[in-house]
């Protein structure tokens, strides 16, 4: 793994386990608080994941046991197991990327890593108020505080590193989505992609959407002046 990856990862999971007070202040000798966060969040998420596939699978167990007297409750059954399939997938996802802890201890050790999961961590929770503004007006209609934990801070940590860590939008952009989609599931980090987009047309390049609207202004009147 890469270990700007890696750290981004680290970083991801261990915001969730920390209050804003305590991730702004973070420091280098903390690095065991986010390792055991990380776990900590990865452990409860896969047990809610599981829980609730199983709830949605023995939903749709009763709903076949019912098709023989209610015509509509064999759709209803595939409806409801197909849920529990996906939810079990996202579960056995997260057990993924679980397993791989043994290397986030062991990596967390290398400087790199350190310093940077460190400073995502701490640069999210001194901009995150900004961020959350500008991610508002970005997503229209929507709000960062609606989102699930995991996508909010996937988006927040990717507009930090463009606006404030000096990452190429392209990259930033492109980690955000593989994170998401180890993460998240499939509407989630299509989600992620979206609002990153249009915040960079919005907040980070916004003079180069200005000039390309103006071009197709001129070509539609072919006059300049």
């Amino acid at each position: 793994m890469q270990p700007r990856r890696f750290a981004r990862e680290l970083a991801l999971l261990g915001m969730s386990q920390l209050s804003q007070k305590k991730a702004s202040a973070i420091a280098s000798q903390d690095l065991d608080v986010l390792v055991t966060a990380a776990v900590r969040s990865l452990a409860g998420e896969v047990q809610d994941a599981l829980e609730v596939a199983a709830g949605e699978i023995q939903q749709g167990q009763d709903y076949l046991l019912k098709s023989e007297t209610r015509a509509d409750s064999l759709a209803d059954a595939r409806t409801a197991i197909q849920a529990g399939l996906e939810k079990t997938q996202t579960a056995i996802n997260r057990l993924g990327s679980a397993l791989q802890m043994p290397e986030m201890i062991q990596l967390s050790n290398r400087k790199e890593v350190r310093g940077y999961a460190i400073e995502l961590i701490s640069m999210t929770a001194k901009h995150c108020l900004d961020v959350d503004v500008e991610l508002d007006e970005a997503m229209v209609s929507w709000q960062v505080k609606r989102l699930p934990r995991i996508d909010r801070d996937i988006l927040r940590i990717a507009v930090v590193e463009m606006k404030y860590l000096g990452v190429p939008d392209r990259v930033a952009i492109n980690e955000a989505i593989e994170i998401a989609k180890r993460y998240s599931d499939e509407e989630g980090y299509r989600f992620v992609n979206g609002v990153l987009r249009r915040w960079v047309n919005r907040f980070l390049h916004p003079s180069a959407k200005e000039e390309s609207t103006a071009a197709v202004d001129v070509s539609a009147t072919g006059n300049p002046s």
